[in-house]
């Protein structure tokens, strides 16, 4: 054995020990045609293939995905943008903003948002108080408030790969695009947004993922009145005890992000190559 091959080793059995094996373990148990274990089947994933309850809860959950990556590449993209072009003495203090919400505690940051969208939060009160209602608004435990909330909390898996891709554009490149008659905008969409396209992937990429498996504010922001893949996995490997069933839904959910994931790498590395020529 080679010596790079033996300094891989560890890591390999580390790998292999915590990871391939437990998805082994899964893939059994999702092979076991009842609760009890006593034979082996195909039987859960076909449930879970033909059953429409059961494809609606998937679709559901990776609509959520699109729609809290599209507010985040919204909101995040000004974000990075004002921290690469803007002052030297601005740059610590937006900093300090994208990475803010990995300071504090995803449970932490849930239990705000609850709070904030609460019929007596924050947005209900100024919204009272300025007389555009006359009623509390709706805002907790809806698909809108989950979509806001997962948003805050993976903004920055959004904006720092957006920062790293800004900052290698040079910048001559705009004066380069104003010499040739292009406007700021159509410099923008036509030289800053093609050159971005790597950070962009990126972020939407592990943004997706992170959003569509955030367990706690799925549960806890949408509470009961909205059903997602993490929380009906939970429902049937506790509350109904059917693990078979439970890990047959893991198995197919770990195949549809990672189908999305493989379409963001796709992408990531025409636009890389696009980039660089």
């Amino acid at each position: 054995m080679s010596y790079e091959l033996k300094l891989a080793a560890p890591l390999a059995a580390f790998f292999g020990l915590f990871f391939i094996l437990p998805l082994l373990i899964l893939l059994y148990v999702s092979l076991q045609a009842d609760t009890a274990m006593t034979s082996m089947a195909v039987s859960q994933f076909t449930r879970f293939l033909f059953d429409p309850f059961s494809l609606s809860v998937l679709a559901h959950t990776l609509f959520l995905g699109v729609e809290v990556t599209a507010l985040c590449l919204i909101l995040g993209f000004p974000l990075a943008w004002a921290y690469v072009r803007g002052p030297a003495w601005a740059q610590p203090i937006l900093i300090v903003v994208v990475l803010l919400p990995l300071l504090t505690s995803v449970v932490v940051r849930t239990f705000a948002w609850i709070v904030i969208l609460g019929r007596q939060g924050i947005v209900n009160s100024a919204l009272l108080s300025l007389g555009l209602t006359d009623t509390p608004l709706r805002l907790l435990y809806t698909e809108g408030g989950v979509v806001v909330a997962l948003a805050q909390v993976q903004m920055p898996l959004m904006v720092l790969p957006l920062i790293t891709a800004l900052s290698r554009i040079d910048r001559n490149l705009d004066d380069a695009s104003a010499a040739l008659g292009a406007g700021a905008w159509r410099g923008f969409w036509r030289v800053t947004v093609p050159l971005s396209l790597p950070g962009i992937l990126a972020g939407c990429m592990l943004t997706y993922a992170a959003a569509i498996t955030a367990f706690i504010t799925q549960s806890l922001v949408g509470g009961g009145q909205m059903l997602f893949m993490p929380m009906y996995i939970y429902q049937q490997a506790t509350a109904l005890q059917n693990w078979p069933f439970a890990a047959a839904i893991s198995i197919v959910f770990l195949a549809a992000v990672l189908a999305v994931v493989s379409v963001f790498n796709v992408l990531g590395r025409l636009s890389k190559a696009h980039a660089e020529a």
